[in-house]
């Protein structure tokens, strides 16, 4: 689009005295934004400063207690999603809405799917996300299991799915949480494609580097109302988590290392089918198994993954989503049968149950805090007992202590600065950044031995990020050992005490946290680069 027809255009979107109100919080307060055409417009805050409720707003989720939506002019009000859809918006959630069991086309066309005489027009559709994935530079297999695809493909096949239902405003929320470097540069190159056929994206992220080298323009957010809007090129990230926070933007860095000679964890041969567990037969050893299962053509999850993380140590798994992180995780939790061993101080816990792990001093932040984390129907206080059950302060004889259960989430509260108005707060009522907080809390109770940290910080703001750091390095300074997951690269460099990678199942490199680019990086993790540099 060229500056005299952007100069002419009436703004994509505009955003007046927006209000929402919900019981005891009110989430926007006289928002105003405007989004030009054919532009990528950033919207940046802290969790909590409501640019969720914002965005649920614009695509139709909620209505407004107070103010006015215009889009390309016209004032529009939104019932449902569909409204917005039919007005030209569509929205790529942070958390991917696909069917693994679908083919790419399946998914792109599902809901929306082109007729030919009562039947599914499948060369139609086919022939519609060619033409959509050539102009917009957006490559698709539209016949692969959507199980098969990568994190950066299966977002491609997102973006494709809101265009061909004829959005020409997209709302990307937090869309390089999971992505490598090359990844987010082919995002950024896929957007760059999109403004330049005249769409227009706005774009949720708290990466402030990334949001300054792809935003043409900047709207800060702050407990719920508008506090700035600037050009990319005249601020600075430092600026902008000024702007956001009132703080300077953090930095995940470890400099005095704790590392002991004691092995806390270590973890042997650890082997997983796809096709499901079974038993290895007597007389076989786990290798020759695997050996046997390899040659049959059995796909690996975990291939001969072994290691070993000491006192006071962090050791950062690095890779792309997909690649055997989650199987793990898991795997060490108890929570998935694998081949192998796994030691806790020296003895053998693999037949162990999740709870015995947990109850010998295993703590774990897990990747998906709504899905794994948290009982969203349930209070704090009924959440700071999950995993814990079984131990004090919440136990007292078969029963659930709850005036010690809520004494020591009002202890969490304060330590982990848990912003809510009481223990007895439904967790849905929290911001992601604070219901992350009451996780960490709660795993850091109880004087664990060993931590998992599967992405400790992904989707929280600069504030709950740097406290959720310092709260991991004092904890390995006083001797925890911590496995730490990460997609966030300067996380995993910056906390790390050693770092390996991991593709297709396989630990394929060790690296030195203190020698690594978060490009090269990248490179090991999509097997670009490889080998094994010194540590």
């Amino acid at each position: 689009m060229s500056s005299d027809t952007l100069a002419t255009a009436k703004p994509a979107v505009e955003l007046e005295g927006i209000t929402k109100r919900f019981p005891g919080v009110v989430a926007n307060h006289d928002i105003r934004i405007t989004v030009q055409p054919g532009t990528v417009h950033a919207i940046v805050g802290e969790n909590g400063a409501g640019k969720s409720t914002l965005m649920k707003i614009l695509y139709g989720m909620q209505k407004p207690d107070e103010g006015t939506i215009r889009i390309n002019g016209s004032e529009v009000g939104f019932r449902t999603p569909s409204d917005a859809i039919d007005a030209g918006i569509g929205m790529v959630h942070q958390h991917f809405m696909l069917a693994d069991n679908f083919t790419v086309l399946e998914n792109i066309v599902l809901g929306a799917e082109p007729r030919k005489h009562g039947a599914l027009d499948t060369a139609g559709a086919r022939a519609r996300i060619t033409e959509l994935a050539t102009t917009h530079g957006l490559r698709v297999d539209p016949d692969r299991l959507v199980e098969d695809l990568g994190v950066g493909d299966r977002q491609r096949v997102e973006i494709l799915k809101v265009l061909y239902r004829g959005a020409r405003i997209l709302i990307l929320d937090e869309p390089t949480a999971v992505l490598v470097p090359q990844e987010v540069e082919e995002l950024f190159d896929n957007l760059r494609e999109l403004k330049a056929e005249g769409l227009t994206v706005i774009f949720i992220s708290h990466k402030l580097d990334e949001v300054l080298s792809i935003a043409d323009a900047i709207t800060v957010i702050r407990r719920g109302t508008t506090v700035a809007s600037v050009d990319p090129r005249e601020v600075t990230a430092r600026q902008l988590a000024e702007l956001m926070v009132g703080s300077e933007l953090p930095k995940p860095e470890t400099r005095e290392s704790t590392v002991t000679d004691t092995v806390t964890l270590k973890v042997s041969g650890l082997t997983m089918e796809a096709s499901g567990y079974r038993p290895v037969p007597k007389g076989t050893s786990v290798g020759l198994y695997v050996d046997r299962l390899r040659a049959e053509g059995e796909r690996l999850l975990l291939e001969d993954v072994s290691f070993e993380i000491r006192a006071g140590e962090i050791l950062g798994i690095a890779g792309v989503e997909g690649n055997g992180q989650t199987e793990l995780i898991e795997a060490i939790m108890g929570m998935r049968p694998a081949h192998g061993e796994i030691s806790l101080r020296g003895e053998d816990i693999s037949p162990w149950s999740t709870l015995r792990r947990r109850e010998a001093g295993m703590g774990y932040i897990p990747e998906d805090r709504h899905r794994q984390g948290l009982l969203l129907e349930g209070s704090l206080w009924e959440n700071r007992v999950l995993g814990h059950q079984t131990r004090p302060p919440v136990r007292r004889g078969i029963w659930v202590d709850r005036r010690a259960a809520k004494a020591d989430t009002e202890r969490i509260v304060k330590a982990y600065d848990v912003r809510t108005p009481s223990v007895d707060t439904l967790a849905l009522a929290l911001s992601g950044g604070n219901q992350q907080k009451l996780i960490v809390g709660r795993e850091m109770s109880g004087e664990p031995r060993f931590l998992i940290a599967a992405h400790p910080t992904r989707g929280v703001d600069v504030g709950a990020q740097a406290a959720i750091w310092d709260h991991l390095r004092a904890a390995r300074a006083a001797g925890l050992a911590v496995l730490l997951v990460s997609a966030d690269l300067d996380e995993l460099i910056g906390l790390s005490d050693t770092l390996r990678v991991i593709l297709r199942g396989r630990l394929v490199a060790e690296l030195d946290p203190s020698d690594i680019t978060p490009e090269r990086l990248g490179g090991y993790m999509t097997g670009a680069i490889t080998g094994t540099e010194e540590t």
